[in-house]
């Protein structure tokens, strides 16, 4: 059984400001030891599964409007393309077609808790983009 958790970034102020939330995900980001990061944001929609296949994926700025210093922020995590392909792989065994993509990097709304989680950026990251149709009677929920 892997742990799986619901984060909420909040605003990508939040990775200037974290207040108590950074306490938290920095707490999290000790107790977890994970040997690798599989991830879903909202911000990244597609029409189909996509899953980022990059080896090291480039930090994005998705939003607009905010301080400088917000836009300076990196968080140069590797990706894992063998864990993307296997992902690619058991997804299309459940019947969900998925394809790679290897030029899409991280968005906010996976680098801003994980900044704070695992600061070190050591941990492989891979992203799984969410289909624009996505609901659970898709999936036979």
């Amino acid at each position: 059984m892997f742990p799986t958790l619901f984060v909420s970034h909040g605003s990508p102020m939040t990775a200037l400001h974290p207040k108590q939330v950074g306490d938290v995900w920095r707490t999290l980001g000790e107790q977890l030891h994970p040997q690798a990061i599989i991830i879903l944001s909202a911000h990244w929609q597609t029409h189909n599964v996509e899953v980022c296949a990059a080896e090291r994926p480039p930090t994005i700025h998705d939003f607009n409007g905010f301080p400088q210093a917000l836009y300076h922020l990196q968080y140069p995590a590797p990706g894992d393309p063998d864990l993307a392909k296997n992902i690619i792989d058991l997804l299309t065994v459940a019947k969900i077609p998925a394809q790679p993509n290897s030029s899409r990097g991280f968005d906010h709304g996976v680098w801003v808790p994980l900044m704070h989680m695992f600061p070190q950026a050591t941990i492989p990251v891979v992203q799984i983009s969410l289909p624009y149709t996505a609901s659970s009677k898709m999936y036979g929920k």
